[in-house]
């Protein structure tokens, strides 16, 4: 499971930068040296399926397969705002966001966090259930990735941070018992000067 974002950018369809680009190389380098992947999903916003494309060319060739049920959380009128701006920018959409209200829905067409919750689950069952004993891997985003954390640690710490290419493990069982191997681990950019700069991810959404 790999996050890929930059600011507060939701289903806006932004192209990856070239940080983005070589971050994506390094995580591919990494899986080209575990075991072999079945497939490659993939969030079909650029920056994700950009990145999903790089780390299959470093894998043999891999299928891609663009979901768009694994896109990041809708944000609404919150989409495209630098964080601390959005107070003063729309207040109304602001308060939604930051609301401890689980089922609040941002204005604009914005998810709740229980929508998310929703879509982002049942989009990872769907894939565990079609590739029972395989090994695959998901390029989304961190507000998604937050919610599987949530769905696999229900009482756990809070998940934090999710960093761009950020790699998390999974195990999904038959009986609906999930399992999380790996949180967050950046291991990979240790020696590309990445792990102090060009990061995106947040600890909310988008």
């Amino acid at each position: 499971m790999l996050s890929v974002e930059s600011s507060k950018q939701g289903q806006l369809d932004v192209e990856l930068n070239e940080t983005g680009r070589q971050q994506a190389a390094a995580v591919g380098d990494r899986l080209s040296k575990e075991s072999k992947l079945s497939v490659i999903y993939s969030s079909d916003l650029q920056r994700a399926s950009e990145t999903a494309q790089i780390i299959a060319s470093r894998c043999g060739g891999v299928e891609v397969v663009k979901d768009a049920d694994l896109r990041e959380r809708h944000l609404g009128d919150l989409q495209g705002l630098v964080y601390h701006e959005m107070a003063k920018t729309n207040p109304n959409a602001y308060k939604a966001f930051v609301s401890k209200n689980e089922d609040m829905e941002i204005p604009g067409g914005g998810e709740s966090l229980v929508q998310l919750f929703d879509r982002s689950t049942s989009a990872l069952l769907r894939i565990g259930m079609k590739h029972i004993g395989e090994r695959v891997v998901v390029v989304t985003h961190g507000g998604f990735i937050r919610s599987l954390y949530k769905r696999a640690c229900p009482n756990g710490r809070p998940a934090g941070k999710v960093l761009n290419t950020s790699v998390s493990v999974f195990h999904l069982h038959v009986e609906d018992k999930w399992v999380l191997k790996m949180w967050g681990d950046v291991s990979h950019l240790s020696q590309t000067g990445f792990l102090q700069s060009g990061f995106g991810g947040d600890r909310t959404s988008g």
